[in-house]
């Protein structure tokens, strides 16, 4: 009876450390995440518009790391902000740069966010191809998005009322193209669609409707998707074409904007090898091949700081 009760006493003293240890590791992610700080696994979520740039990244990256795992989920901007100060992710994508009230919240609560650019978009301005507008300026297409302007001839289109897409209020850039374009609020009869392939596809099969991407959810391979007809923007007396690379390279396209991940703290172990993946020839390349641009020099200067 004394051995049994031993053995019993034992197996508990065994089975409550273990649970402290599986806590540990599971139940408060907020002491792992952020630091990249796991050996062998990194969470990442955010940023629709990066989401599946970020899920091929993580697969080529994965391909030669046999052990790394890599989970990339979207939900938005917001979305992986939150879960970076919630400790449920290693690295937030963001296609905006944080807000002054989130870096007042990280700092409030011990979170040091480190940003990293690792690659540039041009956020593109999409109708259909039976309504090939010549160009739009910024004005314009803010006064389309205010709702102020509802038919298409009011630009030099064709007779037809607007249909507005657009993204949720917790994606980046629904705050990007909101702030740099609107400088005020949407119209109340703009779809709130939940990603960047929503908008394509309902674009796609709307006449007369008119959306804001990521270039990537437009170009493949190079070479702009069928189905849509992808509007130039004027800048002054010139029409610039977010197609052409020079044109985000030297900032002339007015919506050309660089795509941003946060870590908490300097980036270190697992996370810091895929970051310096990321930003690679070989991780630069695939970020073209899925549409988007090279992270520009000023950023590129930035990375360095870090270690990248």
């Amino acid at each position: 009876m004394r051995i049994m009760s031993k053995m019993r006493i034992s197996y508990i003293f065994f089975a409550v450390v273990l649970g402290i240890l599986l806590f540990s590791e599971l139940g408060c992610p907020s002491s792992k995440r952020g630091r990249g700080s796991n050996a062998n696994s990194l969470q990442i979520k955010g940023s629709d518009t990066e989401v599946n740039l970020v899920q091929r990244l993580a697969e080529a990256f994965m391909a030669r790391h046999k052990g790394a795992k890599i989970a990339v989920t979207g939900g938005g901007s917001g979305t992986g902000i939150a879960a970076l100060f919630n400790g449920t992710t290693d690295l937030a994508n963001s296609s905006r740069p944080m807000k002054p009230k989130e870096l007042s919240r990280a700092k409030k609560k011990g979170i040091t966010p480190v940003g990293v650019v690792f690659a540039m978009d041009a956020l593109s301005v999409i109708t259909h191809p039976s309504n090939p507008l010549k160009s739009l300026t910024l004005e314009q297409l803010g006064l389309i998005y205010r709702g102020k302007i509802r038919n298409f001839k009011e630009v030099g289109g064709p007779d037809l009322e607007i249909n507005l897409y657009g993204r949720q209020s917790n994606s980046g850039t629904f705050v990007y193209f909101r702030d740099t374009v609107l400088k005020g609020d949407y119209s109340p009869k703009m779809k709130n669609m939940p990603g960047n392939s929503a908008i394509v596809a309902a674009v796609k099969n709307d006449r007369s409707g008119i959306g804001y991407v990521g270039i990537g959810y437009v170009v493949k391979g190079g070479k702009k998707i069928e189905g849509v007809h992808i509007v130039p923007l004027k800048r002054g007396e010139e029409v610039v074409d977010p197609l052409h690379r020079e044109n985000i390279r030297s900032g002339k396209y007015p919506l050309a904007r660089p795509l941003y991940q946060y870590c908490n703290g300097k980036p270190t172990g697992l996370l810091l090898k895929f970051l310096q993946f990321e930003l690679s020839e070989d991780g630069q390349k695939i970020v073209e091949e899925e549409g988007f641009y090279p992270v520009t020099p000023q950023y590129r200067e930035a990375n360095k700081k870090l270690g990248l």
